[in-house]
């Protein structure tokens, strides 16, 4: 799918939908999401493994991103047993093909030694 792009009254081309680059960050981007994509690199990883992975992140917040990750095709849910209830979660192969810019971006923020801003 690419963007709609329409001239403007300048002549300046502008895009009426969400290019490339917005469309992988909403999928991508967010908070959590690609450090859940991240932790799961290795294989599946079960729910309470992964909560104690990310520190900071609420196990609200964790269930959530993973829903939205499952949904897009990205994380896929496995229930090991009923009693009690324990899952775990590993990448798809679409989820695995966003590896190598999550690197990437980590690589990035290292060499530039990127800090938050408080």
């Amino acid at each position: 799918m690419t963007a709609k792009v329409e001239t403007d009254s300048r002549g300046r081309k502008a895009c009426t939908e969400p290019c490339a680059i917005e469309r992988a960050m909403r999928l991508i981007g967010g908070k959590w999401k690609g450090s859940i994509i991240y932790h799961l690199k290795d294989g599946p990883v079960r729910f309470n493994d992964l909560a104690r992975q990310l520190g900071g992140a609420s196990k609200k917040m964790i269930d959530q991103r993973l829903k939205e990750l499952e949904s897009e095709g990205m994380v896929l849910r496995q229930v090991i047993s009923d009693r009690p209830i324990a899952v775990s979660y590993e990448l798809t192969e679409f989820g695995q093909s966003a590896l190598k810019i999550l690197d990437d971006l980590r690589n990035w923020s290292e060499t530039h030694q990127i800090e938050l801003k408080k």
